[in-house]
């Protein structure tokens, strides 16, 4: 194999492991309004409060990573279902620009939060994972990387299926289709509003741990999320199937703008992608297409 070459398929392998991170981030997006209808701009400062409880735990109380992760995901979780029950089901019937808002203002004071009590400086997590290089043949493999695949490619069919089989799933499915419809038979509305949000942000959490295993942890690292946010309006909002593709796509281009055309045309490169996608096909890739009626 030629250096180019080699080259070529180091930076395409850091770029798909990047975009398995930016898939389950983007499941978090797409839980949520999948049941609910809310894009929650938060979904950003929840992945970086879940690298702080992380770091809380393993590094603050000295807790073993495999007792410190579980307590993380769960504490995401804890703060998604204090939102829901006490920021979103108030605002339940406002228009929707109003909820986005509130999501938006949300996420300002997380970050407001974690400043306050960890400080503005960033700081590296604990290590818990194996720093043994992985070699396919020729290429080299970062063993962070190939974990954050690896987990990707565990989750995302793991929710396909939750979705498809599983009696939650099935409400969540019923409920984003037809709220209404949901109520009359049955379904428990605004617990499947709950379950939305706790799933959401704890998976959003998880995938905090994962980025700031990486690349560390610091009040800035929500703006990983607005990549995430490129990928689930591309890959369509109510669509996991989309979350998956995209964030390999999106990933796939920043690594190769970033490298080849210079890191300043990361963003630039997939705020394109953005707009061409929602000139070809507003509802996304995968995503559902509404038509109204007037």
């Amino acid at each position: 194999m030629s250096d180019e070459l080699l080259f070529f398929t180091e930076v395409s392998l850091a770029g798909l492991g990047s975009g398995a991170l930016l898939s389950i981030t983007a499941l978090a997006f797409v839980l949520i309004y999948k049941a609910t209808r809310v894009i929650n701009l938060a979904v950003s400062e929840i992945l970086m409060l879940g690298g702080y409880l992380f770091f809380a735990a393993a590094a603050g109380f000295g807790l073993p990573a495999w007792i410190a992760i579980p307590l993380a995901i769960i504490g995401g979780g804890i703060v998604g279902a204090i939102v829901e029950r006490g920021v979103i089901r108030p605002m339940l019937g406002e228009s929707a620009i109003s909820v986005f808002m509130v999501t938006v203002g949300l996420g300002s004071v997380l970050v407001g939060l974690a400043e306050l009590t960890w400080g503005t400086d960033p700081r590296t997590l604990p290590e818990f994972m194996s720093n043994t290089p992985i070699f396919l043949g020729d290429v080299y493999l970062s063993p962070k990387i190939a974990i954050a695949m690896a987990v990707a490619a565990v989750v995302v069919p793991l929710f396909l299926l939750l979705f498809r089989f599983w009696r939650g799933g099935v409400a969540l499915r019923a409920t984003a289709t037809d709220q209404a419809a949901a109520y009359s038979c049955g379904i428990n509305v605004p617990g499947v509003f709950s379950l939305a949000w706790i799933i959401g942000c704890a998976t959003a959490a998880g995938a905090g741990i994962l980025l700031g295993a990486i690349g560390g942890i610091s009040p800035a690292m929500g703006v990983f999320g607005l990549s995430a946010l490129v990928v689930v309006i591309v890959g369509g909002l109510d669509s996991v199937a989309g979350a998956l593709i995209g964030g390999l796509v999106i990933g796939l281009v920043e690594a190769l703008a970033g490298t080849y055309l210079g890191g300043e045309f990361k963003m630039v490169t997939t705020f394109g992608i953005l707009i061409v996608a929602l000139m070809i096909r507003p509802y996304g890739l995968f995503g559902t297409t509404e038509i109204e009626r007037l």
